[in-house]
């Protein structure tokens, strides 16, 4: 049987594949690790390559604002929809849907000859990348139970967590060795490669029959996308200008509807029975804090060891490393762990870890001594981190039903976005302007609070479930 809402499963092997369809183990986590990474490594890549794509195309700073922001913009308004599109279509197709979306697009990006182009390019990526992340997710939740679901989250979640951590450096590396149009011709291959691994997997019919909810996927859209839009524009235009108070006022507006409406409509896009789940509400509550940290605290020592420090955008890559290098080390074990003796205690204690890792760094003092003053931090960033991610997803998705997984998904992963996106809107006026030695620390503090907050949310509201045997 799968996840029922008290978030316990049975057995430990991949589940029987539906009639009419062909989700062969390994297969199945290869394509939903490459469609998810793809997605992940675009949201950071370009990073390190803005200044260069400013410079050859023109629009200073307004171009190089809103190549990030015009994917992270339509990416967390309309993944949703793609939720729900998952959930009534068939996982497969709406995956390859994306794929192919999001291969067109990182050709019209890498083929830009204009700033407005290349925008529009980056807004159909983020488009296309919203179908990539709720339904890969899905797949590993339907198809797997207990601690082989587990372990499958573990390595999902190291790989995708790598991806969006190792774009920087990657991208510093291209761009040197080939120019700023190669980060986005590079998603090409995987792209392909994806494709070429779902070619004999078939979806076996729609998981749900009702119709789209339309009206609560546009309200949905409006909210988010004129929230975050608002949230992108104050750092620059201020609280008070127009084009930031009215988007806000409109976003809140719409959610506001949005909720209303999902409570009433026969068939609603998000289910708020999803929240009658104790994990899965607790759960979002966990990642709204965690990963405002994680957007806030890894924003903030990016921008510092550059600006301040004086590291090259290379070295400012390097000393991420031991992020992704935890992640691929340890989150499979850590996701294992959690399904032999649930999740809460690695969500409460994956965050503190973290959380005293930015402590740490508030040690920092002119000139940085980079293997004294941060590389302890981040190390224990990169554990806690670890420690966190994949308990984190098992717990959120192990709490819904299958039919559920890939709106649940797509909800978790829109509360990430969001979460993330207004921590780094915030970073100005947490930092009182500036990155230098003490906005940093007051930022690193900022990061370890919400890590703590996390933690204690974990601890008090997570419920996990009775510990398995071994080999189950």
């Amino acid at each position: 049987m799968v996840a029922g809402r008290d978030g316990r499963t049975k057995g430990g092997e991949p589940m029987a594949a539906a009639p009419g369809r062909s989700l062969p183990g390994s297969r199945l986590l290869a394509v939903a690790v490459l469609a998810s990474f793809v997605a992940f490594l675009d949201g950071t890549i370009v990073t390190v390559a803005l200044p260069a794509i400013s410079s050859a195309l023109g629009g200073g700073l307004a171009t190089q604002q809103w190549t990030v922001n015009a994917y992270l913009l339509t990416l967390g308004a309309l993944i949703l929809l793609a939720g729900s599109l998952s959930d009534t279509f068939g996982r497969l197709r709406i995956l390859r849907l994306g794929l192919l979306g999001f291969g067109v697009a990182s050709v019209g990006c890498a083929l830009a000859w204009n700033p407005e182009a290349l925008i529009a390019a980056r807004a159909v990526q983020g488009a296309a990348g919203a179908l990539l992340v709720p339904g890969s997710l899905a797949l590993m939740t339907s198809a797997y139970e207990g601690q082989a679901r587990a372990r499958a989250i573990g390595r999902w979640t190291a790989w995708t967590g790598s991806a969006a951590i190792i774009g920087p450096l990657l991208g510093g590396v291209l761009v040197d060795a080939a120019g700023w149009r190669w980060i986005f011709a590079v998603n090409v291959l995987p792209v392909a490669a994806t494709l070429l691994l779902m070619a004999p997997l078939r979806d076996g019919g729609r998981l749900r029959t009702t119709a789209l909810d339309l009206p609560g996927a546009g309200l949905a859209v409006v909210g988010l996308g004129a929230t975050v839009y608002g949230l992108v524009e104050q750092g620059r235009l201020g609280w008070s200008a127009a084009p930031v108070a009215v988007p806000l006022v409109l976003g809140a507006a719409a959610f506001a509807l949005f909720l209303v409406r999902e409570a009433r409509a026969p068939a609603p896009m998000m289910p708020l029975s999803l929240f009658g789940a104790r994990n899965f509400r607790v759960g979002n509550m966990v990642t709204a804090s965690a990963y405002a940290a994680i957007s806030l605290g890894s924003f903030a020592v990016t921008v510092f060891v550059q600006e301040t420090a004086g590291f090259t955008a290379v070295q400012a890559g390097l000393i991420s490393l031991p992020l992704p290098a935890a992640l691929l080390l340890l989150s499979g074990w850590f996701g294992s762990l959690a399904g032999r003796y649930g999740p809460r205690l690695f969500m409460s204690a994956g965050p503190a870890v973290a959380g005293a890792g930015f402590l740490l760094m508030l040690t920092v003092q002119p000139p940085v001594r980079f293997l004294t003053e941060l590389l302890p931090g981040l190390l224990l960033f990169a554990l806690g981190l670890a420690a966190l991610v994949a308990p984190l997803t098992t717990a959120v998705l192990g709490a819904l039903r299958k039919e559920e997984a890939g709106i649940g998904s797509a909800v978790n992963n829109a509360v990430s976005r969001v979460a993330g996106l207004i921590s780094v809107a915030l970073i100005g006026t947490i930092s009182g302007g500036t990155l230098g030695y003490e906005g940093f620390r007051q930022t690193a503090l900022a990061t370890a609070v919400l890590f703590f907050a996390a933690g204690f949310t974990a601890l008090v509201g997570i419920r996990s479930p009775e510990r398995l045997p071994p080999g189950r």
